[in-house]
């Protein structure tokens, strides 16, 4: 949809009986937040469950937003919760294949074209999969941290707002879910088995491996 309002805008717009503006809210940033819901859950099917409880939840409540952070960050924090209220519930550790059109802005999962190279396209589907299976083994909270800061690239302070903590709690669940990356993900760092186990720096990234296709259609 074309619409030039700011998010902002879009939502006092909502909120003042618009029966538009919340649609279009959510068709702009779409893509970001089915890629956070399904690094989060891990499939497609909880994924496109925790988007929409997501969803609904910003819909019936657009009125407790303050203003204090921007609208994307709100959202974010809105489906982030809903999708974390559903792990904890379900308990899903269940992992199935990501979609290869998923893309990653920050640096936990990244993908090189290789159409004209099929044995290096194979391995990169390969560590795709391993470090995605390695992500979902992680504790919810660990998980929804390293999706957003090194899979979608959003600043510490960004983070701690969408899920209602410290700068430093972020910091923590990162630096822990990655040293349990590193560990279950240690021959992809040194194959040939130098290096001192192969372990990345705690607070470094899990070097790389992936685009997000979009939710199914509404």
């Amino acid at each position: 949809m074309s619409d030039d309002r700011a998010d902002h805008a879009l939502l006092q717009a909502h909120l003042d009986g618009d029966a538009e503006a919340f649609g279009v809210l959510f068709s702009r940033h779409r893509d970001r937040l089915w890629a956070v819901a399904l690094r989060t859950m891990g499939n497609p099917e909880d994924a496109a469950d925790g988007l929409q409880d997501g969803m609904i939840a910003a819909f019936r409540r657009a009125g407790s937003f303050r203003g204090e952070a921007a609208v994307t960050t709100w959202l974010h924090r809105v489906v982030v919760n809903a999708c974390l209220d559903r792990l904890r519930a379900a308990k899903i550790r269940r992992f199935d294949a990501l979609p290869d059109d998923v893309e990653d802005r920050g640096t936990l999962v990244a993908t090189a074209e290789h159409d004209d190279q099929p044995d290096v396209a194979a391995e990169d589907a390969e560590r795709r999969r391993r470090v995605l299976a390695a992500l979902a083994t992680l504790p919810p909270e660990q998980r929804a941290a390293l999706v957003l800061v090194d899979m979608e690239g959003y600043p510490v302070a960004e983070v701690a707002e969408m899920l209602g903590c410290a700068e430093g709690t972020v910091k923590s669940r990162c630096s822990r879910g990655r040293t349990k990356l590193a560990a279950l993900l240690v021959d992809l760092h040194h194959p040939s088995g130098d290096g001192p186990h192969g372990n990345p720096p705690p607070d470094g990234p899990v070097q790389p491996m992936l685009r997000p296709r979009g939710p199914p259609a509404p």
